[in-house]
């Protein structure tokens, strides 16, 4: 079983073969290729490619014709790449590298994951649009964000919780009633819980700032075209 140190080590020596082939003058005619895992990886990198965009794809259909409006459809999506940024930091400070095939998987899982705080906050914030007529747009992202703030940080930190234990390499035996570090387990799936704990975090925390200051940027813009080319006022 290659566990996502080894990947690394095998991309790593992959590179400095093809850094040597590339200064090496061969006769005409011979070509050469990688096979074995470095083959697999690359078929897994292209699958997970197609699924990404795919999925992105789908979504962006489905919330398009949910909310009827493609800014607000752009702005759920806008998480899946939050968490892609958090998902990298992470490693950093993690300190392990890129696994193509549980990383991959956890970025493709998490699309499907961060756009529900989105979700549920634009989707409130359009029913009490529709409720408080007479309140401003800047006391309707208020008033979403005192509704929506602790279901958010509650459904968030139990999914962070629950792969806690096996982002920091421990794995629960419960039949066996034991805790074993560094299990083939955690070896395994270590890398995907990893980037799901960080890239959940970090989306979630830009999103509950990054979502309701876009929410009010429509009717700032508006109120400063109004003001500066005199737009959008009845005419007599």
């Amino acid at each position: 079983m290659a566990t996502a140190s080894s990947e690394f080590l095998v991309s790593t020596k992959v590179q400095e073969m093809r850094e040597w082939l590339a200064k090496q003058e061969f006769e005409k005619g011979i070509t050469t290729k990688f096979r074995g895992m470095q083959e697999e990886t690359e078929e897994v990198t292209e699958f997970l490619g197609i699924a990404a965009l795919t999925a992105l794809a789908l979504m962006l259909i489905l919330l398009v014709t949910q909310f009827n409006s493609f800014y607000q459809s752009a702005l759920v999506l806008s998480a899946v790449f939050m968490s892609i940024v958090g998902v990298l930091i992470g490693l950093l400070i993690t300190g392990k590298p890129f696994s193509t095939t549980m990383t991959g998987i956890a970025i493709v899982a998490l699309s499907g994951i961060v756009v529900n705080n989105n979700i549920v906050l634009i989707d409130t914030f359009n029913r009490l649009k529709e409720e408080f007529p007479s309140l401003s747009r800047e006391d309707v992202v208020i008033k979403t964000c005192r509704q929506r703030l602790r279901p958010i940080l509650l459904t968030t930190a139990t999914t962070i919780f629950g792969l806690m234990p096996l982002a920091m390499g421990l794995s629960i035996d419960v039949i066996g009633r034991e805790i074993i570090v560094g299990s083939r387990v955690v070896g395994w799936w270590g890398a995907l819980a990893s980037s799901i704990v960080f890239g959940l975090a970090f989306s979630t925390v830009l999103t509950l700032i990054f979502t309701p200051a876009a929410l009010v940027i429509p009717s700032r813009i508006r109120a400063w075209l109004q003001n500066r080319y005199d737009l959008f006022k009845p005419t007599s």
